[in-house]
């Protein structure tokens, strides 16, 4: 167990909705009765998965359901999820705001926690009371706080608030100085939940570099929940994926926030009611035309390939088919390639029709070919995934990208190449001579 910080066996949590406490008199009695009978709590047994967008037709939801991972210390955990899939629930439990209703945990370490606004203050209390008071909940001496005291006040930016009682102070203070605390006052575990949104852009910068450093300069373990995607991928590691109350994957964070953010495009295409026509598990849409080739080639060679370099010339060709059609015709048909990097942040889009080249009357069976000249993507890799429309409608689209390589190379003829520019881009540029 030495080298564990937290470790989380078969967790669950159940609610009963519309209830505040433990329930109504009868159901205590009820569980009551189960109990001296040495039985299991009759509840458990009853309730949905945690799936906010249907209506709820039991009284009892689990939040969460059988969650199991470790975390080794000094190891920075993100978890990642669509609103309601259980993730401040999983905080409060790690920082044991609430129990489980069943499976346990085990912790090696203080905690300091910052879930929401006030966390842990007395609104009462002046910001200069708040500071010593945190520390004594986390176990410190009246010497060690004071000795980080001064690093608090000036980190947080409220030294001339520092006597005023917290209940006066806007939620950017209250969290500025909460994170403060949390972070300076020597826990072995940080959790962080999306709190820190409430701040501005240039704390929210100097939280996270603050976060990085106590971690890997100090042993500290982070566990961060955040809607930003960049934050996730430059602190943690890993990251847990929880999907309505359950988890879905705990893995390498460019696996996740990659697999999270293709379901939530996905869910989003069925919330607009985009999604039309049939679906399999390599794509959707009505298939009046079908994809029948999606490759790549190298445009020199003419060799098909997925590994480029930096500036070579790529040609995308699109092989389509139909039978749905009477005539030797199709109509308008129009091609997108939609392209990510490696964690699922889209990078651009090539379609035709942007590009000034429109297809009237379409044959049955055709070839798309786009020509990208000078590949201006650095090193990576990066996803293209094909969207075919006709006459307005999907007729097909991948709900994944086809994985293309690429190599760093000098794309501008000069000798230098960016060593450091992962999954970026290069852009044609051009430069004046000084004017004096």
């Amino acid at each position: 167990m030495s080298s564990i910080a937290i470790k989380v066996e078969n967790v669950s949590k159940q609610y009963r909705l519309g209830e505040v406490g433990t329930g109504t008199m009868t159901h205590d009695l009820n569980r009551w009765w189960h109990k001296i009978r040495g039985k299991e709590d009759p509840y458990l047994q009853i309730g949905e998965t945690n799936d906010r967008t249907k209506k709820a037709e039991s009284e009892y939801v689990w939040a969460l359901k059988n969650i199991d991972f470790e975390i080794q210390k000094g190891e920075m955990i993100g978890i990642v999820g669509r609103n309601g899939a259980g993730k401040s629930t999983l905080l409060k439990i790690l920082s044991r705001i609430t129990q489980p209703t069943t499976g346990t945990m085990k912790v090696n370490g203080r905690i300091a926690s910052l879930l929401e606004v006030g966390t842990g203050f007395h609104p009462e209390l002046t910001g200069r009371e708040n500071i010593f008071l945190n520390g004594s909940i986390l176990g410190m001496k009246k010497h060690e706080i004071a000795s980080k005291f001064d690093e608090i006040v000036e980190f947080a930016g409220v030294e001339r608030y520092i006597d005023t009682p917290v209940k006066r102070y806007s939620s950017g203070m209250y969290v500025r100085l909460a994170f403060g605390v949390a972070a300076h006052l020597q826990p072995e575990i940080l959790i962080i939940d999306e709190v820190l949104a409430v701040g501005d852009s240039e704390f929210q910068r100097k939280s996270i570099a603050k976060m990085e450093q106590v971690c890997k300069d100090e042993g500290k373990t982070l566990i961060f929940v955040s809607h930003n995607s960049a934050a996730i991928q430059r602190l943690c590691q890993k990251c847990v994926y929880l999907k309505e109350g359950q988890m879905v994957l705990f893995d390498e964070t460019d696996k996740i926030i990659q697999h999270y953010n293709k379901d939530s495009y996905e869910a989003d295409l069925i919330k607009n009611g985009k999604f039309v026509g049939e679906s399999n598990n390599k794509s959707f849409g009505n298939f009046k035309v079908k994809i029948s080739e999606f490759a790549f080639y190298n445009a020199t060679t003419g060799e098909e390939t997925y590994i480029f370099k930096s500036g070579e010339s790529v040609e995308i060709k699109l092989r389509y088919t139909s039978n749905s059609y009477e005539n030797d015709k199709i109509g308008m048909i129009g091609l997108g390639l939609q392209i990510f990097n490696a964690n699922g942040q889209f990078v651009t889009v090539l379609n035709n029709a942007m590009a000034y080249k429109v297809f009237r009357n379409a044959p049955l069976n055709g070839v798309l070919t786009c020509i990208l000249p000078k590949l201006p993507f650095m090193f990576g890799d990066f996803y293209v995934r094909p969207n075919l429309i006709v006459d307005g409608e999907v007729a097909e689209q991948y709900m994944e990208g086809i994985k293309i390589t690429v190599e760093e190379y000098d794309f501008y003829g000069t000798g230098i190449s960016n060593a450091h520019g992962r999954q970026g881009v290069y852009i044609e540029q051009s430069w004046l001579d000084i004017e004096v």
